[in-house]
């Protein structure tokens, strides 16, 4: 599975979207996206609309992407990752 970073830059790349023209709409520096994009710097919530619009994407597909690779990267290596999931959706 690509990480956030990766599925940001794949589809920038298949789009031929400059990383300064992502950036700019992004109202970011081009260091800290490149550095996004190789995982080096987390992206935050508040970026995941902006996306979505500088990409043509709708949000609800850049937002769970977001989540799962949150989860992969972050919670990954439990080993009751998924029966912990299963839980917290019974009583979200």
């Amino acid at each position: 599975m690509k990480t956030f970073g990766e599925y940001i830059r794949s589809i920038r790349e298949e789009e031929k979207m400059p990383l300064r023209k992502v950036a700019a709409m992004l109202d970011i520096d081009t260091s800290i996206l490149s550095k996004i994009e190789r995982n080096e710097r987390k992206p935050t919530p508040e970026m995941i609309p902006l996306l979505a619009k500088s990409l043509d994407k709708p949000e609800k597909e850049i937002e769970i992407e977001f989540i799962k690779s949150f989860l992969l990267v972050e919670l990954g290596d439990l080993k009751y990752l998924k029966e912990g999931i299963k839980e917290f959706l019974k009583h979200y």
